[in-house]
Order: C-alpha cells, then structure tokens, then sequence
C-alpha cells in the first residue's frame, strides 16, 4: 500500500502551493503549470524533479511571490498556454503514427520521401474508397514529410542510444566491442561499433556508434573516436573488458595499432581477431592445378554474366532447356560465400554453358572441355561448399567464442579424417566429385585423389597457421555443461569448486540450462553463484566475429543504392520540367 504523504509548507520551495481538490480533501499544485499532485506522490525529490523539468530553479529561496512573477511571464508569452491547448487539439495517435511510419521506413532501409510521395498517397485514397471521407481527413492530419520522418528517426535513435548508455553504466559485467572500419563505394571511410553487455539476466547486442572517419584512417583516428564517444556519454574506458576486430595492421598492429592503443589505457584488455576473416583466409589455399580451374571458371561466367547480350542469351538459352537456374553468379574475392556458390551453379549448368560456348564459337570451351577439368571443378564445389557450411555457422548473433572454437576444431579434425578417406578411394564427403569419377570410370579418380589429398593437407596447414596453438582449445569446458562435467578436471579454485558442486545438485537449473543459451543462463543465475557466473560470462560475453560490423557495412550499401535510386528518380524529375533547356 502506498505510503500516505501530508502537506508541508517546505513544499513552497518546490513550486507548490496548497489547493482542495474536487473530493475535499488538500493536495498540493504546481505553481508552474498547475499540475495536481496527489498526496501519495508528495515526495520531495518527485517535486523537486518536476520543478526542475519545468523551468525551476534550484534554490533554497524560493517563495510563492517569486514563482507567481516567473509564472506570469510565461503565461504573457504565452508558452505554456499554447503547449497546453496544442495537447488538447491533438489527439495522441497523430503524434504516434508518424514514428511508426519512420520506424517503419527506417526499417524497409527506404528514402524519407517515401512517406509523403507513396505511403501517405496511398493511405488516404484506400481511407476514401472503403471507409469514407471522414478517416481520410484524419489521415491527413498525419505529418509524413522527408523532414519529419528525419526528426523523427533521430529521435528514436537518441532515446534507443540513451537506453544502451544507461544500462551501459549499470551493467554488472565487463562490456564487449565489436568494431571494424570500411570505405563504402562513395570513398567515405565508416567505423561502426557494437556493443555486447549483461542486462536483466539477459546479454544483449546493440550498435554503439557509427561515426565517418573524413580525414585518415589510423589506428590512433579510430581510439580517438572511440574514446571522445564514451568521455561525451561519461562512460569509462575501464567498463571495456574484450575487443574484437579483424586483421588489419590499423587494428591488430603489434606497436600502433588501435588493439594496442588500447591495452596502454585499459589493462588487462583481451583481443580477439575474427574468426570469420581467418577462416576466409585459410581457405584460399589452393595449388596450382586447382587455382588455374578457379581462373578458368571465374573468366568463363565474366564472359557470359559480364556482357548483357550474351547474359541475356544464356538465360534464354536456360529457359528453352527448362533448366532449374537461368543465370551464373558473379564471384567476389571479398565475399565469404562467393566462390562456394559462383562454383556451385557454374557445375549445374556446365551443360548450358558448353552449348552457349560453342554457339558462340568461343575459344574458352576448348579450355573447359580439357582434360581433369570437370573433375577439379566437382571438387572445388564440393571442398567450398563445405567451407561455405561452416562459414554459415559461424556467422549470426549471439556467436560466443567456445562455440565457435568447437566448430573450428571438429573441422580441423574432419580434414584429417576426409584426407585419410581419399587416400583410400573414398570419396563420400565429395558427392559431386564422386559421380564424375563414377561416369568417367576408375582413370580419372587415380588421377585427381592425389591432387585431392594434398589440397586437403595444405588446407589443415593452412588452419594452423592462421589459428596458434591454442586458439582451438576449448578451455574451461564445465561452462559448457557444469551438470556433465568431470569435477577432477576441474582447476584448483576451492570457492569455484564449491560453488560448482552446489550447481550441480540443483535439477531445476539442469533442467533451465536446456531451454536457454549459455549466455542467458549463466547471467541468471549470477545472484546465488557469483564468482561461477562471473568466470563464465569473462568467457562468453567477448565476440568471436565481426559478423555484426560486416552485415552493418551492408546495410549502409543498401541505403547507398536507395539514395542514388532516389537521386536519379529527381534528376528526371528536373529533366522532364525543364526539357532540353541548359
């Protein structure tokens, strides 16, 4: 029950003066802006708050004389009075319904124009046609114009910033970051920062900041962007506890680089280089044989997919022969999927592209039709389309670093398995390469299972080299599963041993730990054992990729491109005005 508050005259210096209200009874109103209090909520610091916010002063002099003069200044200027009768014209969800629309546009990553140019067009006919005149004149009370739209993505986007500084600030754990810097196709340098923190019990993953770097782009350029950032939000450095990033000397450089800038102020940081861009990096591996099919393969769809005649015939071609695709796919050396799927449908249409190579009399089906080349092509989509399945998994939020350490290290391991399988004849894991050997017989398979071996070895090296030894180990395994752990396997910590054989007794947590993520359920239990959670969650809260920078970087493409989509739309616009006249 709510604690009952009486009237005190020290209440004056807040801006409150004492009325009777309709029941009868004293309640206390604001001098300001006339809002009645109940006495439930006569609290000083709720006064005093309230005063504040409504142009008050704090000052221990202040009397009813005094605040009547501001008051009557106010009221002369007529601010209060027209703020009041706004709100009452106004009904709420015309106030509403524009950020809904923003939201909505921000969302869809469209133009703002597109609010006042279709989206309200569009509503205000449908209103007439099947409610009535009526609806539509409330429609168009609705402001939905480029700039509205701005404002109104700004302020959701300050207040959602607001709301991570702040839990930011009351977080119990150390924070996370995840950043990385590109230059989009219009030569703007872009720096985007996210941000993974406890919260409620829970982990959550937000963006920070995105800031444009105008001049250089050094390692000390992004530490003084972050750092001006969390001095302007009156956060601490010392909240940082992991970093990750990818391999660049700007960011991972040993001497000045912003991973090393960083250490100097906040010791005991931990870096983690992204999982992702070693993993691309140790795929690109390839011997001489296997890389000249790549070469070929990549010439042979730019000649096709580059030139608008012959991609405009091919696909025709496709559609004659009922095929299940009618276009190949580009490749891209910096795309993490794109030799696995460009390879991938070029090996589905071989046939079309033997036929359109040879209506075209071109000199490349000579080349394709050569010896062993089918049977490199079926391995390469085989070996990356797998690469590309682990790419996958390692990609997505909420990726922690034990998980992904264990899906690196099972494939490592697999790599060894498939070499010594091959070595045998036995190419299972390669089905498409295995149904060539088949149709072509027993002399193409002893030919390529060499070349397959050693490709399969390089490629383990290849994963060595770019992941230490170390960087696989799966330490602290009871974080995984503290229920099915070998307690003799545990460190020599006696209070986290402790705590450790409570947890396990407890069936309902075995049972909780079922339906929720690692990080969600270490951060929940963090009130009855404190220094586990807190040992786990040093474990688990550090990103493990840039998956999050990288999807970030492609947003801001995809709004690129609706910004020149929408540049050019107005260019016509201007063009069909004003004609042919310069």
């Amino acid at each position: 029950m709510s604690k009952k508050r009486n009237w005190s005259d020290d209440y004056v210096r807040f801006g409150f003066t004492l009325v009777m209200g309709k029941d009868l009874l004293p309640k206390a109103q604001c001098i300001l802006c006339s809002t009645v209090f109940a006495n439930t909520s006569l609290k000083p610091s709720k006064l005093e708050t309230h005063f504040l916010k409504h142009g008050g002063e704090k000052s221990e002099g202040n009397d009813l004389e005094s605040l009547r003069i501001k008051r009557a200044r106010f009221d002369s200027r007529g601010t209060l009075p027209s703020m009041k009768r706004q709100s009452c014209m106004v009904d709420k969800p015309i106030l509403t319904a524009p950020y809904q629309a923003a939201r909505m546009i921000a969302k869809q990553k469209k133009a703002h124009t597109i609010g006042e140019n279709l989206i309200k067009p569009l509503f205000l006919q449908m209103a007439e046609t099947l409610i009535g005149k009526e609806i539509r004149e409330k429609f168009e009370k609705v402001p939905m114009s480029n700039n509205i739209v701005r404002e109104r993505i700004n302020d959701m986007s300050e207040d959602i910033l607001d709301q991570i500084v702040t839990d930011l600030k009351e977080t119990p754990s150390k924070i996370s970051l995840q950043l990385d810097e590109s230059t989009d196709v219009s030569s703007c340098s872009q720096l985007l920062v996210f941000v993974r923190y406890e919260k409620n019990g829970s982990i959550r993953e937000d963006l920070l900041l995105c800031r444009t770097l105008d001049t250089t782009t050094t390692a000390e350029d992004v530490r003084r962007v972050v750092k001006e950032f969390f001095e302007s939000k009156s956060l601490d450095l010392g909240i940082i506890g992991s970093i990750c990033t990818d391999g660049a000397p700007a960011m991972l450089g040993n001497k000045s680089g912003f991973c090393a800038l960083m250490k100097q102020e906040i010791p005991g940081l931990q870096i983690t280089d992204c999982f992702l861009h070693r993993h691309a990096l140790a795929a690109k591996t390839l011997p001489s044989e296997l890389n000249e099919v790549l070469n070929l393969s990549v010439k042979v769809i730019n000649f096709i997919r580059g030139r608008a005649l012959n991609h405009r015939l091919f696909k025709t071609l496709c559609e004659s022969m009922e095929s299940e695709h009618t276009i190949l796919l580009y490749h891209t050396s910096v795309r993490w999927l794109s030799r696995g799927q460009a390879l991938s449908r070029f090996f589905e249409l071989q046939d079309e592209v033997k036929i359109f190579l040879k209506d075209q009399k071109s000199s490349l089906l000579k080349d394709i039709e050569g010896p062993m080349f089918l049977q490199r092509l079926a391995y390469l989509t085989d070996v990356f389309g797998l690469l590309n399945d682990l790419s996958i998994s390692l990609q997505g939020r909420d990726s922690n670093m034990l998980i992904a350490k264990q899906k690196l290290k099972a494939f490592v391991t697999r790599l060894i398995v498939w070499r010594r399988r091959v070595e045998y004849g036995n190419l299972t894991n390669f089905p498409s390469l295995q149904k060539v050997c088949a149709e072509e017989g027993d002399t193409s398979s002893t030919v390529i299972v060499p070349e397959v071996a050693a490709h399969l070895d390089s490629l383990s090296q290849s994963f060595h080299g770019y992941f230490a030894p170390g960087d696989l180990e799966i330490g602290e395994e009871w974080i995984l599963n503290p229920f099915s752990f070998d307690m003799e396997r545990f460190s020599d910590d006696e209070t986290l041993e402790d705590e450790l054989i409570e947890l396990r007794v407890d069936r309902a947590l075995a049972m909780e730990i079922k339906i929720k993520s690692l990080e969600e359920f270490w951060s929940s239990i963090r009130a009855g054992y404190p220094r586990l959670a807190e040992k786990a969650l040093r474990v688990l809260l550090p990103f493990a990729t840039t998956y999050l920078c990288e999807s970030g970087f492609s947003t801001l493409l995809t709004l690129l491109f609706e910004l020149c989509c929408y540049s050019i739309v107005v260019l016509r616009r201007l063009l069909e005005h004003f004609g042919d006249d310069r």
